[in-house]
């Protein structure tokens, strides 16, 4: 995957392939043409785990293959300051994540409105999330607020119990792997069913599973899981 501004990195698997739409078919369609220059500013909302950051991310993904993109997670580098967005401009899409971590200062968010208004100026394609849409967010700067609010909102709704099993079922075959369904069942009977705690454990076992040759069935999870567990 193509190496970012800040070293930041995308996930690999975080593409349009790997995203269940579920009851976010619209938010896909509008993150796909963004990503095909056509998006303008784009507000995703949703709290975690409801998909924003594969969104963001498979937005600079795709858009990468022709035009300059990048990804900035602000919960991970707002601690070095404003500066961070310095340059982003120059790129034709840009991604930030968790807009929400800067939001009511008033110094990050007259750097936010210079780069809304830099991105709209150029005509290129600026994708921001949040836990909270424009409206309900608290704007120091009411200008910023103004703008964001006039973007293409999206409220993205977390997937139910079938549709997480489907989502993980979706990303094992992309990765060559059958994931049985009473074998994504008994994942979520047993962990947290958040979608990054089931990817996160879909990884261990498809490298356990790889490794080994082994079909992920329920008796080689337990195998797996009882090798990792500390002792």
């Amino acid at each position: 995957m193509q190496q970012l501004p800040l070293g930041v990195r995308l996930r690999d698997r975080a593409v349009f392939e790997s995203f269940l739409p579920a009851r976010n078919d619209e938010a896909l369609a509008h993150a796909r043409r963004a990503a095909a220059g056509h998006g303008g500013l784009t507000w995703l909302a949703g709290p975690s785990g409801a998909g924003k950051t594969h969104l963001l991310q498979a937005v600079c993904a795709a858009a990468a293959l022709a035009r300059r993109s990048g990804y900035l997670p602000l919960r991970e580098l707002s601690g070095l300051g404003v500066e961070v967005l310095a340059g982003l401009p120059q790129l034709d899409c840009l991604a930030v994540d968790d807009v929400d971590t800067v939001i009511g200062r008033a110094e990050w968010e007259r750097a936010l409105f210079t780069l809304v208004r830099e991105f709209a100026e150029r005509d290129g394609t600026l994708v921001l999330a949040s836990g909270a849409p424009p409206a309900l967010v608290g704007w120091a700067l009411p200008d910023l607020g103004s703008r964001c609010g006039a973007a293409a909102v999206f409220q993205l709704r977390m997937l139910d119990e079938p549709e997480q099993r489907e989502a993980l079922r979706l990303r094992a075959r992309l990765r060559g792997l059958d994931l049985p369904p009473d074998t994504a069942r008994w994942l979520q009977r047993r962990f947290p069913r958040d979608m990054g705690t089931l990817y996160q454990l879909l990884d261990t076992l498809d490298e356990a599973a790889l490794a080994a040759q082994r079909r992920l069935t329920v008796p080689f999870i337990r195998e797996v899981l009882a090798r990792a567990a500390p002792r």
